[in-house]
């Protein structure tokens, strides 16, 4: 293939047809459709499809997922503890290597036009740091096609597992670029001590921070004040994301007002996964605060549930199920989401459809952004750096 690509007649998220040449992994221009060719460029046509940026997936567990396995159904407890220990004895028996489940997975992913990931990876006594050697291996095997990073995850607890602070600190060490938490007050009872240690970690390592918090009600808000707290004072607001936070979907009008105040003035962002069977944070009302949102898959057929497609636009679905959401700017609201604010979450450089960016783009037939989550198609072409990696939903290299 030669230095330049030219992708002939895509429709732009407004509606105009443009032809887009690529140079060097870049979007090099933007033209009018029908526009003259530069020499010896190499064409695809456009035939009129949607282009988008490449879909931000903000969270998930590429390490702990039964992706190409036989189906194998929920035994899990009705608790979160019990979803851990359920996890955890499955994990035990389970002999098919991370790198074969999770890389069939990540190939999937980027046939939906996912390129770039952040993966939480589960450390503890048990399992040592052998999760994030494999997820480490994994990424260079996909480097140069996509962008992953990683946070360090206590799955089972931080605090009330000796040794697990150690482990976690040597994961950083290998090049982790994040820290992960897990209900401070929840799982390991101690949220002060727990949010001391992981913020220490971050400034220590100069890394971000990730919380799962999925405490409700009182508790939960109390921990989200806290977590800004921290996160202000060790100047890492744009690197924290707290992900889940269902106490949010609880919380008053007044209330969600003042703490959205907060998390925006400190720059930390909420992931969610739009849950159907728990309270979900008011995206509207947060985004309208200044809350950057960003959307992830969490789980995708794993111990802790059978399903999950890793498709990004079916997660700006669930948004718009989710919040009684149809009118086209509340869907470009949810398309922003698993896109602009999974970018900004992440503190991806260069992203979007924008001369001067990566050339890291979905064509798929569809007249807007609106009828793309509405139809989901499947006949999608991925391009990763300006060159197509994926196409029909087939995983090229």
């Amino acid at each position: 293939m030669g230095q330049a690509l030219v992708i002939r007649s895509v429709r732009t998220p407004n509606g105009d047809l443009r032809d887009i040449r690529l140079e060097g992994g870049r979007i090099a221009g933007i033209f009018p459709a029908g526009s003259p060719l530069p020499p010896e460029a190499d064409v695809i046509d456009g035939a009129g499809r949607l282009a988008l940026p490449a879909l931000v997936e903000a969270h998930c567990h590429f390490d702990k997922t039964l992706w190409g396995q036989p189906w194998r159904p929920n035994t899990a407890g009705p608790t979160l503890r019990d979803y851990i220990d359920n996890e955890r004895r499955i994990l035990r028996t389970f002999d098919i290597p991370i790198a074969r489940r999770a890389g069939r997975l990540i190939e999937h992913c980027i046939a939906k036009g996912s390129l770039h990931f952040r993966c939480h990876i589960d450390v503890d006594p048990e399992f040592g740091l052998s999760h994030v050697e494999a997820m480490l291996a994994l990424r260079e095997t996909y480097r140069g096609i996509i962008s992953m990073d990683f946070v360090v995850f206590p799955q089972t607890g931080m605090l009330i597992r000796p040794g697990t602070v150690a482990i976690m600190e040597e994961a950083l060490k290998l090049g982790v670029e994040n820290v992960g938490g897990l209900d401070p007050a929840g799982i390991d009872n101690d949220p002060i001590r727990h949010l001391e240690t992981i913020f220490g970690l971050a400034e220590t390592y100069g890394r971000g921070v990730d919380i799962h918090l999925h405490d409700r009600g009182e508790l939960g808000l109390w921990q989200i004040e806290r977590i800004a707290d921290f996160a202000d004072l060790a100047g890492l607001g744009g690197k924290t994301v707290i992900s889940h936070a269902y106490c949010l979907g609880q919380a008053s009008e007044a209330r969600l007002q003042k703490i959205g105040a907060r998390l925006a003035a400190s720059g930390i962002s909420i992931m969610t996964t739009a849950p159907a069977d728990c309270p979900a944070p008011p995206v509207a009302t947060l985004r309208a605060a200044g809350v950057n949102v960003c959307m992830g898959s969490d789980g995708i057929r794993d111990a802790w549930s059978p399903l999950g497609t890793g498709d990004m636009l079916e997660r700006a679905l669930f948004l718009a199920l989710r919040f009684d959401w149809a009118k086209d700017a509340e869907l470009e609201a949810a398309f922003d989401c698993v896109t602009v604010g999974g970018a900004k979450a992440l503190g991806l450089e260069s992203y979007g459809w924008a001369v001067g960016n990566f050339a890291n783009l979905v064509l798929l037939p569809a007249e807007n952004i609106g009828m793309a989550i509405a139809e989901r198609r499947h006949d999608r072409l991925v391009i990763a750096q300006g060159k197509v990696v994926a196409e029909n939903g087939v995983f090229l290299g």
